[in-house]
C-alpha cells in the first residue's frame, strides 16, 4: 500500500519537540519521528501509549512455568519414576531450577520474538530512513499527507513556520 508523506527535518531538537504537540492539535497523523539520539518527553509528546509487551512476557513466562511444572511432574510420577532414598516422586523443591530457567527462558525468547514482529523486523529487512542525515545530526517527522489540498499547504507552512524543510515523499508503511 502506497502513502503519502509529509516530511520536515528539523536542525535541533527544540523545533522538533514544540512542533510535535502543534502537529497533533492539528489533528494530523504523525507516522514516525527520527532522531540521531532520544528525546526526553518524545513519547508523550507524540501520545504513544506504552508498551504490551511486559504483558507477553508474563503470559509467555507462565506458560513456561506451567510447561516446566507439568513435564518435570509428568516425567517423574508416570514416565520415569526413581526411588531415591525413599523420597517421593512430585518433590516440588527440586523442580525449582528448573521451572525457574523455563520460565526466564521462554518468556525472554517470547518478548524479543513479539518485538521483531511488532516492529516488522526481519532479517534482510533494508533500512528506511525518512530523510538524510538522521542518523548523525538531522530530527525528521513523518507526517501522512492530509486528502484535502489546502490542508497540505496549511500543514506546510505550519511545519516551516517552525524552521523545518518539509518535502513530499511516497512509501510503504
Amino acid at each position: 500500500m502506497r502513502d503519502s508523506f509529509l516530511v520536515a527535518t528539523f536542525r535541533d531538537p527544540h523545533s522538533l519537540m514544540k512542533a510535535v504537540p502543534r502537529v497533533r492539535e492539528e489533528r494530523l497523523r504523525i507516522l514516525d519521528v527520527f532522531a540521531p539520539y532520544p528525546l526526553h518527553g518524545l513519547d508523550e509528546a507524540m501520545g504513544i501509549r506504552r508498551t504490551k509487551l511486559p504483558f507477553v512476557t508474563l503470559l509467555a513466562g507462565l506458560v513456561g512455568l506451567t510447561f516446566a511444572i507439568t513435564f518435570q511432574y509428568y516425567t517423574n510420577v508416570f514416565d520415569w519414576p526413581l526411588n531415591v532414598g525413599g523420597k517421593p516422586d512430585n518433590t516440588t523443591l527440586a523442580f525449582l531450577p528448573i521451572c525457574f530457567e523455563l520460565t526466564v527462558l521462554i518468556g525472554g525468547l517470547s518478548t524479543v520474538a513479539a518485538f521483531f514482529i511488532k516492529a516488522r523486523l526481519y532479517p534482510g529487512k533494508r533500512e528506511q530512513l525518512a530523510a538524510h542525515g538522521v542518523t548523525n545530526n538531522v530530527f525528521a517527522l513523518v507526517v501522512y499527507k492530509p486528502e484535502a489540498e489546502d490542508e497540505v499547504q496549511r500543514a506546510r507552512e505550519m511545519l516551516v513556520g517552525f524552521g523545518a524543510d518539509v518535502e513530499d515523499e511516497e512509501g510503504e508503511r
